[in-house]
């Protein structure tokens, strides 16, 4: 089976940074796009960022020029770097990959984090 264990996450001034990763551990999985979605609370969970295993990238108009997503195909891990963090950056941020197991005969899947909270705040 595969997992998403992510990291980074926590309490920041606006105007700061942090570095979300997300690493997929198991074995006999092959990983095509990966992304970064948030959920701020009462609202709909929202995409961040993509990035297809070529390194084409796509991001939320909210997020553009302020966060970069890049991977790590050796360590089969995706991360985020926030910079200029806003209060309205607030929520919790989970990871996404699609992934073919052995199991299943290479069947892609959307497999999820277990989200990592973010807050903004002065």
């Amino acid at each position: 089976q595969v997992q998403l264990v992510e990291s980074g996450g926590g309490l920041v001034q606006p105007g700061g940074s942090l570095r979300l990763s997300c690493a997929a551990s198991g074995s006999g999985f092959r990983i095509g796009a990966m992304g970064w979605y948030r959920q701020a609370p009462g609202k709909q969970r929202e995409l961040v960022a993509t990035i297809t295993s070529g390194g084409s990238t796509t991001y939320a108009d909210s997020v553009k020029g302020r966060f970069t997503i890049s991977r790590d195909n050796a360590k089969n891990t995706v991360y985020l770097q926030m910079n200029s963090l806003k209060p309205e950056d607030t929520a919790v941020y989970y990871c996404n990959a699609d992934i073919g197991t052995v199991v299943d005969k290479w069947t892609v899947r959307a497999y999820w984090g277990q989200g990592t909270q973010v807050t903004v705040s002065s």
